[in-house]
Order: structure tokens, then C-alpha cells, then sequence
């Protein structure tokens, strides 16, 4: 069997957002970018099943949907232990575009289990997962938080009102995961981030599609108010405050 993770290339969360042209576009200037920490889960589960050769997972590829600038972290991503990887060559438009590009890397390169973070971590829009198997015509899973192979089939368990669920599924599909689909990310060897270099990354170019939605606008929250600290030989102002402000009493 051949898995592929979708990867996104999203700022880090400690990143300070910024907008710039009228707050249309985010200020990239400074950002460090790293892999979609859903999607790095995924890879690193795709990784843990391919080590157990009982599973028979030959390889295990990744595929974006971005601009040169975005290679880094597909390196990365080969670094970590991925064999291949895609890149589509277009600004990430809307989840639609994105996942109309993806498809058709499927479509030319088959493979038997698809990866999708349940949503990127900056537009958190959780949706190319399910526009993805529509487009492919495959099934797929939401909320998966396990998967292992058993008997030469995938089982997994996805997270419902009140409890799991354990779901078997013909290959190809779709599994779009969240937390849980492993403890913690594989961190890179040296010998990973060396080998990492010399790996072809296959460019692409992408299909003729319009994206179905455009930003607008980007805007701040509000900002904080100020933190009030009381005396604690004060319960009487704390709890005015809590009354009067909070009004939470």
C-alpha cells in the first residue's frame, strides 16, 4: 500500500500576525514557517505504520499545494522520513482550489490511503479533507484519531458524540485526522536532514480551476484590556469587580 500526506505550510503559532495592502494579505516578512502541526501528526502515523513491515506500506509521500518558497518545509517533511514529495506550483487559493490541485496529483499518482489534517492552523476552515474524496469519488472519514492495519485492511477509530467509533474502509480513501493520530511529531535525524537534500521534489503545475471564495479583509480581535490586580486581603474588590465587570456573580 502507498500513503500520501496533504501538507500544509503554515506560520508557527508563536508567530505575531500582521496584515499588509489594506489588511488583504498577511505581512510574511519574519514569519518562520513550519508544517501544519495535523498534518505533521499524520506523517509521523504514516511513518510508524510503514516501520512495521507486517502493514505492507511500500511508501509514504507528501504532497502541497504552494510556491517555491514553501520548500523548506517539504524538506522537512522529507527529513522526518517521507520518500517523496509533490508540489503543485500555484498560490493557495481557497480550500476548493487546493483540493481540486490534490486531486489531481492522486489522479496521476495512485495511492491507498490519503492523509488530511482535520484543518490547517491558520485558516482553520476544515474542509479540503472532504473536498478532496468528492473530487477523487472515494470515501472518507472524518475525525479519525487511530489508525492501524489488521489483516491487510485499515481499521480506524474516529471521535463521536459521547464515546469512539471503530470503522473499517476499502481502500483508496480519505482519512482526515486530529489529535491523537499520534503522541508526538517524529522529530528529524541528522542523517534524515542529510539525505533530505538530495531527494527530488516532483513539481507540478497546476490544473485550470477558480477558486469559489476570496479574502476580503483580515481583522485584529480586540485588543486585551488591561489586567487588574487585587489585594488578596481585598475580597470585598474582588469581588465588585466580578459583579460589576466580569459579571460573572
Amino acid at each position: 500500500m502507498k500513503i500520501l500526506v496533504c501538507i500544509s505550510n503554515v506560520p508557527d503559532t508563536t508567530t505575531r500576525v500582521r496584515f499588509v495592502d489594506n489588511n488583504k494579505k498577511l505581512d510574511t516578512n519574519g514569519i518562520q514557517w513550519v508544517i501544519n502541526p495535523w498534518d505533521e501528526l499524520s506523517l509521523t502515523r504514516a511513518l510508524e505504520l510503514k516501520d512495521d513491515p507486517a502493514n505492507g506500506i511500500q511508501t509514504v509521500a507528501v504532497a502541497h499545494v504552494g510556491l517555491v518558497s514553501a520548500e523548506p518545509t517539504i524538506r522537512k517533511a522529507l527529513a522526518i522520513g517521507a520518500d517523496e514529495a509533490f508540489r503543485v506550483n500555484a498560490e493557495p487559493g481557497d480550500a476548493y482550489f487546493v483540493a481540486a490541485q490534490l486531486a489531481e496529483v492522486v489522479k496521476a499518482n495512485p495511492f491507498d490511503i490519503i492523509f488530511c489534517g482535520i484543518e490547517s492552523s491558520d485558516y482553520n476552515n476544515s474542509a479540503v479533507g472532504g473536498m478532496l474524496a468528492e473530487f477523487l469519488g472515494i470515501p472518507s472519514v472524518s475525525s479519525v484519531s487511530s489508525i492501524n492495519i489488521m489483516e491487510g485492511k485499515p481499521v480506524l477509530t474516529r471521535e463521536v458524540d459521547g464515546g469512539r467509533e471503530t470503522v473499517a474502509v476499502p481502500v483508496p480513501f480519505v482519512a482526515i485526522v486530529q489529535k491523537g493520530i499520534a503522541k508526538e511529531p517524529r522529530i528529524a535525524s541528522m542523517r534524515g536532514i542529510m539525505t533530505a537534500r538530495t531527494k527530488p521534489i516532483k513539481v507540478l503545475e497546476p490544473v485550470s480551476i477558480e477558486p469559489l471564495t476570496s479574502v476580503q479583509e483580515f481583522e485584529l480581535p480586540p485588543a486585551r484590556k488591561k489586567c487588574t490586580f487585587v489585594d488578596p486581603e481585598n475580597p470585598k474588590q474582588l469581588i465588585e469587580l466580578l459583579q460589576n465587570e466580569a459579571k460573572v456573580l
